[in-house]
């Protein structure tokens, strides 16, 4: 049997967009081909993809479905590209959705992109997201907005709904366990990873004024700060890289894959403070390498791992101090934690996805 050939249009090729996208490549039975943007200026690529990619496209249909991320305009490219559009179910996978996406302190939301997913998701056939919280969220925003057109009765929800399922993520987990120790260590002093974007949607304020308090109360600790560091970033990161310099083991972006999931494999615990999170891939590769997760009841996360390991944010510091001095998971007790986020796991249900 020939294999089935899938168009993916992607116009923000990047991050965890193309991690997701290779994945798909490597772990399933079908034929991919691409027409990707590179990763920037995702305003304009949510504006003008659909057109751009519409004008690209042949004028006989020579695929099996189409996929598309949510920085594509669905709608726009079935109205603007060609019939066969119409013939062949059309996915859409969302990574995010612009009802829950922070924006900047100082910007107001533009509804005008989260009109865009809800037009895009009526407009697809099928729908994917990559969590609970990231579906929930999504359809909480569609029905808020529609109640702006309070004399038209649009039903979004439960239209949208029919059509929805949650599918994690599928991860490679191939080059984390490859560096796993076989030998468990003894563990004198803690060494906590943060591994996340340096934005405030992150809020490093409460993790770093927490090890503050830790610090006062002569608590031992070491420190790994990692994770993606833009031009402008908060200003705490500074001043935490000082006040803290004496715990300090690294600070900054690792570029080496090898390099960075070393200190993973390192780390005692790795703790995110989000108050924003659609998934939280850094954090389950940090627990496949053996890290015990400490995480807000909240978000994605309740999804992800057992309450066990979850805090309600005002008693942050009491379960870090009382968590803190357990020991790792290690990498078999992490390995089970995490395998129902893993290829072997997911992969049926993603071929089920595409062509049930």
């Amino acid at each position: 049997m020939a294999k089935k050939n899938i168009l993916v249009l992607e116009p923000y090729y990047g991050g965890s967009h193309r991690s997701f996208l290779n994945g798909l490549k490597n772990h399933l039975p079908y034929t991919f081909h691409s027409l990707t943007l590179p990763a920037r200026k995702w305003k304009w690529r949510m504006r003008f993809s659909a057109p751009y990619f519409a004008g690209l496209l042949p004028e006989r249909a020579e695929y099996d479905a189409v996929l598309c991320s949510t920085f594509v305009d669905v709608a726009a490219l079935k109205g603007l590209g060609p019939s066969w559009l119409s013939n062949i179910p059309v996915l859409t996978y969302f990574h995010e959705n612009q009802f829950a996406y922070p924006v900047q302190v100082a910007d107001e939301r533009d509804l005008h992109f989260a009109l865009t997913n809800l037009t895009s998701a009526l407009a697809s056939d099928k729908l994917a997201f990559n969590s609970r919280y990231n579906l929930e969220s999504f359809l909480t925003g569609c029905g808020e907005i529609s109640k702006k057109a309070s004399d038209m009765k649009l039903n979004l929800q439960s239209r949208l709904r029919e059509k929805s399922q949650v599918l994690f993520p599928a991860l490679d987990f191939r080059d984390i366990d490859r560096l796993a120790s076989p030998v468990s260590r003894e563990e004198k002093v803690p060494i906590i990873i943060w591994n996340h974007r340096w934005e405030h949607d992150k809020n490093p304020e409460l993790f770093f004024r927490t090890l503050y308090t830790l610090v006062d109360k002569g608590i031992q600790f070491q420190l790994v700060v990692l994770g993606q560091s833009f031009d402008r970033q908060p200003e705490i990161f500074q001043q935490a890289r000082e006040r803290l310099s004496s715990h300090i083991l690294h600070f900054g972006f690792v570029d080496d894959r090898s390099s960075y999931l070393q200190w993973l494999h390192k780390g005692t615990v790795v703790i995110s403070t989000a108050n924003h999170e659609f998934y939280g891939i850094s954090v389950i590769e940090a627990v496949r390498a053996g890290c015990r997760p400490i995480l807000p009841k909240k978000l994605s996360y309740p999804e992800l791992f057992p309450d066990t390991f979850l805090y309600e944010e005002n008693f942050f510091l009491q379960y870090l101090e009382k968590t803190l001095y357990q020991k790792r998971l290690g990498v078999e007790e992490g390995g089970k934690l995490t395998e129902k986020f893993s290829w072997a796991s997911l992969k049926d249900a993603y071929r089920s996805w595409f062509f049930a």
